[in-house]
């Protein structure tokens, strides 16, 4: 895809990102799910400190969920809006290909998905075609500029490929989107805001699902702080 082209598409989706609520496909304004997501990218932020430096919106990746449900929510703290789509979890995360993630890992190779939290760099062209990088800011996500976890298009994650298997295909551990998504990920999640990946199960009525035992974060600790100096791999 052109630059040009790009931008073109992305700004649209921008606007749509900003547009009135009701131009929104989403949850009932205020539900309890939504009230959670607001105090989960609230309380990130906070943790995240100085390392985050454009804080009006927030991407939270719901890895409790099935791949086939819409565990990606763009969280807006200035509007009090949620949107949510699909997101595809890495193959080592998912070894049986079910749907759901059962591991994390932070390990070179390992093709899994990594949970903490993020920072969102700038975007670039590359092998997935156009992504944005993403630095870790947890000892469990440090080594994600050195994996190149990204966040990227790819066909896997439409839902079209939901509605043929079930499922959404699997990623090499990056936050794998659909092009829809990826334009509005592109344009109003990159440049400095905040990632942030767990499996917190949150159905849309806001009961928590039963997910796998796995050490949690802890909520309280400060994050690492992240220095870019920007490159190409």
């Amino acid at each position: 895809m052109k630059r040009r082209e790009l931008i073109k598409t992305g700004l649209i989706a921008g606007v749509a990102l900003a547009a009135p609520a009701r131009a929104f496909a989403m949850p009932q304004k205020g539900s309890a799910r939504d009230r959670e997501l607001f105090a989960i990218a609230k309380r990130e932020l906070d943790r995240a400190g100085e390392s985050i430096w454009k804080r009006d919106i927030v991407g939270i990746a719901d890895f409790g969920l099935h791949s086939a449900e819409r565990r990606f929510h763009f969280v807006n703290l200035d509007r009090e809006e949620v949107q949510s789509y699909h997101v595809s979890h890495g193959t080592g995360s998912d070894p049986e290909h079910d749907g759901y993630l059962k591991t994390y890992s932070n390990v070179e190779g390992s093709l899994a998905t990594s949970r903490g939290a993020y920072v969102t760099w700038e975007w670039y062209v590359g092998r997935y075609g156009t992504s944005v990088r993403l630095g870790g800011l947890d000892p469990t996500n440090e080594a994600a500029f050195r994996r190149a976890i990204v966040m990227h298009r790819a066909n896997y994650a439409e839902p079209a490929h939901i509605e043929r298997y079930g499922r959404l295909g699997r990623s090499n551990g990056c936050f794998a989107m659909g092009e829809e998504q990826f334009r509005i990920a592109l344009m109003n999640l990159s440049g400095g805001r905040l990632l942030f990946a767990d499996s917190l199960g949150l159905a849309n009525e806001g009961e928590r699902l039963a997910v796998n035992s796995i050490e949690l974060l802890q909520p309280g600790r400060p994050l690492a702080s992240q220095r870019y100096i920007p490159g190409s791999y």
